[in-house]
């Protein structure tokens, strides 16, 4: 074998664009044929690499300057180079779908802030979502860099563009963003499967054997791809809204013996209520001549579960799932004066479907606003059994940490954000355990024991509404969360008043990255400044009332003519409201109906009302204490 059948090349993560991380010792590595000596040059240092027996070569470099663009060559028989090369900050971006959501599922609050978005020193490079059960993987699949500019910004972590855009404003330095996050991941599929050995959580050895076994996942995946194209093929087959003439969706169609039902809302007390299937649903509304043949933006809120979207006939938009914001873009030309027809055909998966409450129902042309909401026609199509049941394979434990987290154990990086949760809120004991496993393992992995963490414990959101939860499981996960505070060198972001009661996706991302932010500032660059809001610290009982204190990180502040979310009980641990009041650092509690307080709890609940802050516009963390 000579040194043309195996080019000099580096890891998938060294591609133009790249960010290295400032004042740190950085290694680059990558491939190439055996024996073959390489100089390796960047922003005035060169070192020297020999490609050992199995093909690989590796560098490293001390304190690069911060800044760029910088050029970075690799020469050996042949020279490989990568442009725009810049030294700055770099994040480690991990979680389930609210760290992954992108700027785009943000528009309804951030438009025009995006729009004109251009920084060449913000870079996010996304890492393949793969999985592999086998073994930790040495490289990943591929990737690229990217910088900020109106339509990439789109494409971006939403949480870590709003959290490197506030960095970049305080420091002007670059920033890089390594995005390593999958909708949905349990936090064990982010776990070596050396560490959930030594937790000795047998339960995940037999489920990650089972991945192992050959063509398991292949031939399960075809199983059950099969068997959804079938229901998908039956159900068009049998919709007579598709099948009729005319169809359900054209404007010449007749609906006036169709009844109504009333948009937003879920169906749960109609006669559609557990009904699967398609169903039809259809408005007529009057356009004005000068919205005539413009282009406009529908918004329909978030439907359950897929839809597909037809406006005067024409489909404008379609969403297979029901968690993305309906904005369907209607060009020139659909829009015409006089009246229109909108027709929406709804897929329920299994359950109960409908149009989301308190979102957003409008067309919007420019300035002009035409609202959908109110009475609605609609029709079953074709009642179908529900869709079967899908394997997500990213899921299972190790998966992901395999082939998305592993290969990255050797990039020098400034420290870690997560925002995960979701996935494991109906196990908060076990969370605890888990998560401290996953501080330590990875900060084993990266060889930086103090390696900084920066966590997002979950927002406000009507988990048992949605079925996503008890009455008050995401307030125990929210404990159990709080308490990854006693590992060294984190720190978490609360987002109590960030979350909609509605969404598991809420947009206010910029919120959530500017608190990370000021989690960092604080943490990570020593700056001596108030980065979390008021944090229990003490309770004692004085007469009939209950004197709660706080670290407050500045003053104690009532969002509102008064204070709520407080909440006593006595002896029985029977929870009633209570009446709140600021002194000073503290908060004083009582209620008419606990003679002898015995305990407090404030924000105990999915999504709850809560309005204690300090003059620095940050939330109290919820909690619950005990007098001692």
């Amino acid at each position: 074998m000579n040194s043309k059948n195996r080019p000099i090349a580096v890891a998938p993560l060294f591609t133009d664009g790249m960010v290295l991380q400032r004042d740190a010792d950085v290694k680059i590595w990558g491939s190439g044929q055996k024996g073959e000596e390489l100089q390796i040059e960047i922003a005035g240092q060169s070192r020297l690499a020999m490609i050992d027996e199995q093909g690989n070569w590796e560098a490293s470099f001390s304190c690069l300057p911060t800044g760029g663009p910088y050029r970075m060559s690799v020469t050996g028989y042949e020279k490989l180079v990568i442009e725009e090369v810049y030294v700055g900050d770099v994040w480690l971006l991990g979680g389930q779908s609210n760290m992954e959501l992108p700027v785009e599922r943000t528009l309804d609050l951030f438009q025009k802030e995006v729009s004109q978005a251009t920084n060449p020193l913000i870079r996010q490079f996304s890492v393949p979502q793969i999985y592999d059960f086998t073994a930790p993987r040495k490289e990943l699949a591929g990737g690229k860099w990217q910088a900020v500019t109106p339509q990439t910004v789109l494409e971006f972590s939403a949480v870590g563009y709003f959290f490197a855009q506030a960095l970049y404003e305080k420091y002007r330095v670059p920033q890089g963003l390594i995005l390593t996050a999958v909708g949905g991941t349990p936090i064990e599929a982010w776990l070596s499967e050396e560490t959930l050995n030594r937790l000795g959580l047998a339960d995940y050895g037999a489920v990650i054997d089972r991945c192992r076994e050959r063509d398991y996942i292949q031939s399960t995946m075809q199983a059950e791809n099969k068997a959804m194209h079938a229901w998908h093929k039956r159900l068009n087959a049998e919709d007579p809204g598709l099948n009729d003439t005319p169809n359900w969706f054209e404007p010449d169609f007749s609906d006036t013996e169709w009844p109504q039902i009333d948009v937003p809302g879920t169906w749960s007390k109609s006669d559609l209520s557990g009904f699967v299937g398609s169903v039809w649903l259809r408005q007529n509304f009057t356009v004005p001549p000068e919205m005539a043949n413009e282009p406009a933006l529908l918004h329909l809120g978030a439907i359950i579960d897929a839809d597909q979207t037809y406006l005067n006939g024409k489909l404008i938009g379609r969403t297979e799932y029901k968690y993305p914001p309906r904005r369907y873009q209607v060009p020139a030309g659909i829009l015409r004066p006089g009246e229109n027809t909108l027709a929406v055909r709804v897929i329920v998966n299994g359950g109960t479907g409908g149009f989301v409450p308190e979102k957003k129902y409008a067309l919007v042309a420019e300035k002009k606003e035409i609202p959908l909401d109110g009475p609605w026609k609609y029709k079953k199509g074709a009642p179908m059994a529900a869709l079967p049941m899908q394997t997500f394979f990213q899921f299972k434990p190790t998966g992901v940490y395999n082939a998305m987290l592993a290969p990255l154990h050797n990039c020098t990086i400034k420290g870690i954000l997560w925002y995960q949760g979701e996935s494991n809120a109906g196990a908060p004991e076990r969370y605890v355990q888990l998560f401290e496993a996953l501080v330590s393992s990875w900060r084993h992995a990266w060889g930086e024991p103090e390696l900084p963490f920066l966590f997002v414990q979950l927002p406000n959101f009507a988990a048992e509404t949605w079925e996503f939860g008890s009455k008050f499981g995401w307030a125990e996960f929210r404990d159990a969360q709080q308490r990854g505070l006693s590992i060294p060198n984190t720190a978490m972001a609360v987002t109590i008043d960030l979350g909609e009661a509605n969404d598991l996706h809420p947009q206010n991302k910029k919120g959530v990255g500017e608190r990370l932010a000021l989690l960092a500032r604080r943490l990570i660059f020593g700056e001596d400044i108030v980065a979390t809001g008021p944090v229990f610290s003490g309770l004692k009982r004085c007469g009939g009332a209950l004197e709660v204190s706080f670290e407050t990180g500045g003053t104690l502040v009532a969002a509102g003519e008064e204070l709520v979310g407080f909440e006593v009980c006595g002896a029985d641990r029977k929870f009633y409201p209570a009446e709140a009041d600021v002194a000073e650092d503290r908060v004083i509690v009582r209620s008419c109906s606990v003679e002898v307080p015995c305990g407090v709890r404030y924000a105990w609940a999915n999504n709850p009302e809560a309005n204690l802050y300090n003059d620095s516009g940050l939330p109290a963390a919820p909690f619950r204490a005990e007098v001692e």
